[in-house]
């Protein structure tokens, strides 16, 4: 159980790091500048693929913790 643990763990890290930036003006965010950061913005291609993969992980990960706890 913990090497299925560990194996996800850095998968996820490894997904996360992938994922592109949402925000392209991360300076204007800290400074109060016009930022549409919460704009409506579609993932499409490798994008969703890599968010899909992210929520996978990221459930796997919960359960595998939430199962290792109750053995």
């Amino acid at each position: 159980m913990e090497v299925a643990l560990l194996i996800v763990s850095i998968l996820l890290i490894i997904i996360v790091l992938l994922q592109g930036a949402k925000s392209e003006n991360g300076p204007q965010i800290i400074s109060g500048g016009q930022s549409e950061l919460f704009s409506n913005r579609k993932e499409r291609g490798s994008e969703l693929v890599i968010t899909r993969i992210t929520m996978v992980l990221g459930a796997a990960f919960f359960i595998i913790c939430l199962v290792s706890m109750f053995i």
